[in-house]
């Protein structure tokens, strides 16, 4: 085996430095392999701290990967971590799709080029909110077949789909050993959660699948997460909010956290979740402080639930997950610039914490403790400086209380410690990063007008931020109610949804003919009555027709339908169109919980008693005409017989519409705003860009500000009552064309297409705030002078960073002042100290490019505008797109 050589780095006394390995164009590394003890993981020889960030590839397109890939570089990850995903890579069974955002392959080699290591998991069940957990429909099929579980259909097929994969990244040469970039690989997904539902045969099932990842040659280590009693030569992980308390089922085995979740996901009609950067930085830090090793963001992006693909039921179309980077690939500021620094203090001890097999434990106060890491073993080291000892010494300072500000005494120094924060000091001195002091860049995101439906380019030629009249742009065409075409069949009895549509499709009709006698309509009119449809048990959504007349809807998970109905005299067609908003993902026995009806169905109210509609003769027709024709296509789409719509056409149910619209000039990503609309799915030049539905949170249940400190849960920071769930949809670039772009709406209950509009996702506005008293810029511990000796890290000053999205510049500083400013992010204003220096300085050191540094300081701004008075800068900057070749970088 060629052992992995690093590139030569400069002896470093006060860090380590993280080794950004070289990339040649035959292997993205050289060869190395991947084992590990109690303490790490230990890749080529070595222990390293690594810090992870998830983004599923299919989430996003091909197009935004490279940039996925490189902010999460910047941001200070080491890893790139993604489940695969059975169902969208075998949709067919022995049918495989390793094409556009499910090219696994292309993925993983571009994490490679980029330097980085790869976390594979491969499942096959995944969970992540995806429909059906990442299961083919098709599997639930098979005969005698039970999911998870000690038996051999399952695990036949199972372990024939976890062999593709491996043989794949074999092939193309993607593991450590063979030059590539995967270091470790998962096999299951949680399933501590579920086994004991499964009783022996969920052991034994966890053994099988232990046993057979291990026979599969892959030559890196394998995890399975929330499994406390996964097998030995298996590493048991940690999934939760906070890890630090985890410790894995062997002392051989090292702490390792697959998935922190650093937000969390939103179903149609619930309020938006986000957790505080403080407190995701708190649990991070707390995490490496007590020994854990390897940390994943679940999730670093977590973009958008493209088509059919989101779990269920009822998660929207988003999967921003307010992550570090949002939905469209934009930063997420502060969470991305304060994580950023926080990775960068951590990586300061690296060498102290790879070194030390365990940390020593300092009680510095009721809810206040040390962690301290050295690299000599000698406990003398803790009253040494580190010059004098020449040996790498790091230390976490933690206070858990959750009200109060704490003064400690570490190591002969006074600390103040927020409430709930971890201080770092990698040279167990200074202080270089406390988790509750964010100095990172907030960043404001607009939306602009990008450009309106048109009809046709010649017509209407729109520009940014033009607003066009669009009284003629749309065209409609209905969508028929009920049976309509020839590959409809005719069973007695109920059929369970899924087995009759294989989920090809969200719609599921179901037509019965029913008869009312004179008899019946007497015996309603004498006793004041009317019939009832009582339904034991539906999920997720229901449409009721009579005649094709909608006459209710119902939406809910497995409940009970109690619709009153009205029937005329003689035969009525009955037509239920049964609906699934993504499949269960999450549970036992998955393929049992299926989708439709279950239970009785029948009609109450009848003079001569209830009918059973359950045994009735039931007429199916899977799916919708305008779906199976494709005419959301650009090929198919003529053929759909369209009309034009009319300025003050009544909102329709089940209709299609169509318009086009020209792509808008620049970089920056497009989103599509449906507000206007009910419930429905959308297209653009044929791509799915998934289901819409304008429903609203609750009002209640959102604090005015969100206090980090404590424990954090989904529901403790929530946001947008009162306000539709989601409006804007994204719509990737790279499904745009220069113009004559065709949208397509299918609409179910009602809108307004007329008010659809196409606009930019901008972050035009940079605000940052910093006081003097800040810590020195994570940078600054690796100045040469610093590193020499020459200068000491408390002579370093703090500075503001400003850094617009790539392509963009600063085109002006809005505010600035450096004394005493009150206010926040775009209400800023002067204190009563200002030093008039502070606009210019500013604007100097930052108008015209990309990103800017300016000094916190009053040798910064020329002299001191208050004496005796602690002064902060504020900041708010303005950017702007550009081409322009050569913008400053900093």
């Amino acid at each position: 085996m060629v052992v992995f050589e690093n590139k030569a780095i400069p002896k470093l006394l006060l860090v380590c430095l993280f080794v950004q390995f070289s990339v040649s164009a035959a292997n993205f590394f050289q060869p190395f392999n991947v084992t590990y003890d109690h303490r790490a993981l230990i890749i080529d020889g070595k222990r390293r701290m690594l810090i992870s960030g998830g983004i599923h590839y299919p989430r996003a397109t091909p197009q935004m990967w490279p940039d996925l890939i490189a902010k999460s570089k910047e941001g200070g990850a080491d890893v790139i971590e993604s489940y695969t995903f059975w169902n969208g890579h075998e949709p067919v069974r022995g049918q495989y799709n390793f094409e556009g955002r499910f090219d696994l392959v292309k993925f993983v080699k571009l994490v490679g080029d980029n330097g980085l290591y790869f976390l594979l998991r491969i499942g096959p069940y995944v969970c992540a909110e995806w429909n059906f957990g990442g299961f083919p429909v098709w599997l639930r099929d098979i005969p005698g077949i039970e999911f998870r579980t000690d038996n051999e259909p399952f695990k036949r097929e199972m372990q024939r789909f976890v062999t593709k994969i491996v043989d794949l990244m074999l092939e193309e040469k993607l593991f450590s050993w063979q030059g590539g970039p995967i270091i470790l690989l998962q096999i299951e997904n949680e399933y501590g959660n579920m086994e004991g539902s499964y009783g022996q045969k969920g052991k034994e099932y966890v053994r099988w699948a232990a046993n057979m990842a291990l026979g599969l040659g892959a030559g890196v280590p394998w995890v399975m997460c929330k499994q406390t009693d996964a097998p030995g030569d298996i590493i048991d992980t940690c999934n939760n909010y906070y890890c630090d308390g985890y410790k894995p089922n062997s002392p051989n085995k090292p702490t390792i956290w697959t998935e922190n979740w650093d937000g969390w996901y939103t179903s149609w009609g619930g309020r938006l979740p986000h957790r505080p950067v403080e407190d995701l930085a708190f649990a991070v830090a707390r995490f490496f402080q007590r020994g854990g090793s390897l940390m994943n963001y679940y999730m670093y992006f977590g973009g958008t639930n493209f088509g059919r693909t989101s779990g269920g039921p009822f998660y929207i179309t988003s999967y921003d997950y307010d992550a570090p980077i949002d939905e469209y690939g934009l930063r997420s500021e502060p969470k991305w610039g304060h994580l950023k620094d926080l990775h960068a203090a951590i990586k300061l001890c690296e060498r102290a914490l790879v070194a030390a097999d365990s940390p020593q434990y300092m009680k510095l106060g009721p809810r206040q403790e040390a962690h301290v890491y050295w690299e000599n073993t000698q406990s003398t080291v803790l009253n040494t400086t580190l010059s004098e000892s020449q040996s790498a010494c790091s230390a976490f300072l933690a206070n858990i209380d959750e009200h109060n500000t704490a003064t400690v005494i570490f190591r002969g120094k006074s600390y103040s410690l927020p409430p709930w924060s971890v201080s770092i000091l990698p040279d167990c001195s200074n202080v270089a990063f406390n988790t509750a002091k964010v100095g990172a860049q907030t960043s404001v995101k607009l939306v602009e007008n990008a450009l309106s439906p048109k009809i046709s380019a010649p017509e209407l030629v729109m520009t940014k931020n033009e607003v066009s009249s669009i009284s003629e742009s749309w065209m409609s065409v209905e969508e028929p109610i009920g049976i309509w075409s020839e590959s409809n069949f005719t069973v007695q009895g109920l059929l369970e949804h899924l087995k009759v549509t294989k989920d090809e499709s969200d719609y599921l009709w179901h037509m019965t003919r029913i008869y009312v006698s004179d008899d019946d309509v007497a015996f309603w009119e004498e006793n004041k009555v009317s019939p009832t449809l009582v339904i034991d048990s539906m999920r997720d959504v229901l449409r009721i027709f009579i005649n094709g007349e909608l006459i209710g809807s119902v939406s809910g998970h497995w409940v009970k339908v109690l619709q009153p109905v009205q029937f005329q005299q003689g035969y009525s067609d009955l037509m239920l169109l049964s609906q699934t908003v993504g499949l269960q993902n999450y549970g036992a026995f998955l393929e049992k919980d299926g989708a439709g009806f279950r239970g009785q169905i029948k009609l109450t109210g009848f003079k001569n008693g209830d009918i059973d509609l359950s045994k009735a003769s039931w007429i199916y027709q899977v799916g919708l005409k305008g779906e199976f024709q494709k005419i959301f296509t650009i090929e198919e789409n003529e053929k759909a017989g369209w009309t034009n719509l009319k300025l003050d056409a009544t909102p329709s149910t089940f209709t299609w519409y169509k318009a086009y619209f020209d792509s808008p000039d620049g970089s920056e990503p497009i989103a599509i705003d449906l507000g206007s609309m009910g419930k429905g799915q959308a297209w653009v030049n044929g791509h799915h860009i998934g289901r819409y539905w304008n429903l609203t949170a609750p009002k209640d249940g959102c604090p005015d500000s969100c206090d980090y400190r404590g424990a954090y849960g989904s529901n403790k920071c929530m946001t947008n009552c009162g306000k539709p769930t989601q409006t804007w949809y994204h719509v990737p670039r790279s499904w745009l064309q220069a113009s004559n772009n065709l949208l397509v709406i299918f609409e179910e209950i009602g809108g307004n297409p007329f008010e659809i509009s196409v606009k930019s996702r901008v972050p035009r506005i940079l605000c940052a705030q910093m006081s003097e008293s800040y810590y020195p810029s994570l940078r600054e511990w690796l100045h040469l002078d610093l590193i020499d000796g020459k200068v000491s890290i408390s002579d370093m000053k703090p500075q503001i960073h400003l850094q617009c999205e790539d392509g963009h510049i600063i085109s002006s500083i809005e505010f600035a002042s450096y004394g005493t400013p009150h206010g926040s992010c775009q209400n800023f204003s002067n204190g009563n100290c200002h030093s008039p220096n502070s606009l210019s300085v500013v604007s100097e050191a930052c108008v015209g490019r990309n990103s800017c540094s300016v000094e916190v300081s009053n040798s910064g701004f020329g002299s001191d505008p208050c004496r005796g008075v602690l002064k902060t800068l504020a900041v708010e900057a303005r950017c702007v797109s550009t081409s322009t070749i050569g913008v400053s970088q900093f």
